[in-house]
């Protein structure tokens, strides 16, 4: 379930009661007069099932309370109630193939940002890919696709296609073309530095054996990459995040990027295009499948339901 908080203007107070308590899916309904103070107005409470949370949210919206006042949803990881247990009962669908796309779109907008930490852990995860691959350790490699989040920013691009929301698709796209660039020109440094220091050479490259399918590009790259790509947003759209860890593992974007820096450094220009054509082929394929599980989510009327009434800064 999910705790829902409310701040509304006086005026539109009985208004949202009156929305809550004809709800099959809310419970537990506080309301405390005068409550807030920035801004002012009553405090409004309500356990919410997943399943009608997103209908909640856009009736709310379309009191203009995203404007007048706040509105606020947190996930509840244990309610001990028969009245959540009643509501969750007569909320129409499922609660894992519910979508709460301002749940959805706020999780992805703050994983797609262009910000200090994210470049850290990509820059990490290209420098433990290239390390793996100068040492031809799988185990490195997996541990370079754990440490990379750049599924944030392809989630989020995905959610902003299906969404029309263009900022957040260019705050994804600035996330992706100048984050990469970065984090491979410190591995470039990196590796002309190992190359100097006679850790890195062609004929290194060529021993390697155990990693060699990052660079080689086929039609089974692009099928693990719509996989990992649906398995991932289902898991974001369901709020199971233990999925995503496989998800992480499954596509070899940060290593396909990392390849691409240690082959160019010793001139195997080949290898380093295909690594390049990897790491594309992956990117395309997670993008692509996001979009059509949103699309063919059973919530998808829903969602362009309330798009069609968004705000200006929710269309392209």
């Amino acid at each position: 379930m999910l705790h829902l908080r409310v701040i509304s203007p006086v005026s539109r107070t009985e208004d949202v009661l009156a929305m809550l308590r004809v709800q099959p899916g809310a419970t537990h309904i506080v309301l405390t007069r005068g409550g807030a103070l920035d801004p002012e107005g009553d405090a409004v409470q309500a356990d919410l099932a997943r399943e009608c949370a997103d209908e909640v949210v856009d009736a709310l919206e379309a009191m203009g309370l995203a404007h007048t006042g706040a509105i606020t949803l947190e996930p509840l990881d244990t309610v001990i109630s028969d009245a959540a247990t009643r509501a969750r009962r007569l909320a129409p669908g499922d609660p894992d193939d519910t979508v709460v796309w301002e749940e959805l779109i706020g999780r992805t907008r703050e994983e797609s940002t262009l910000n200090a930490t994210f470049l850290a852990f990509l820059t990490i995860a290209c420098l433990l890919a290239a390390i793996g691959i100068v040492t031809d350790s799988p185990v490195t490699i997996v541990g370079a696709m754990v440490v990379g989040p750049e599924f944030g920013p392809l989630a989020a691009l995905a959610v902003a296609i299906v969404r029309r929301q263009g900022r957040l698709a260019r705050r994804s796209l600035l996330a992706l073309v100048v984050g990469f660039p970065i984090a491979m020109a410190v591995t470039a440094v990196g590796a002309l530095a190992a190359q100097a220091a006679g850790w890195l050479s062609l004929e290194r490259i060529d021993e390697i054996h155990q990693v060699e399918f990052i660079y080689e590009v086929g039609p089974f790259s692009l099928v693990v990459a719509l996989l990992a790509g649906s398995a991932g947003m289902l898991a974001l759209v369901s709020s199971k995040s233990a999925a995503l860890v496989g998800v992480f593992i499954s596509v070899t974007t940060v290593p396909a990027a990392g390849f691409a820096v240690v082959a160019a450094t010793v001139g195997q220009w080949h290898v380093a295009f295909l690594s390049a054509c990897q790491l594309g082929v992956n990117m395309v394929g997670i993008v692509v499948a996001g979009v059509l599980v949103l699309v063919l989510h059973p919530h998808r009327r829903r969602a362009f339901r309330g798009t069609q009434g968004a705000r200006p800064d929710r269309v392209w």
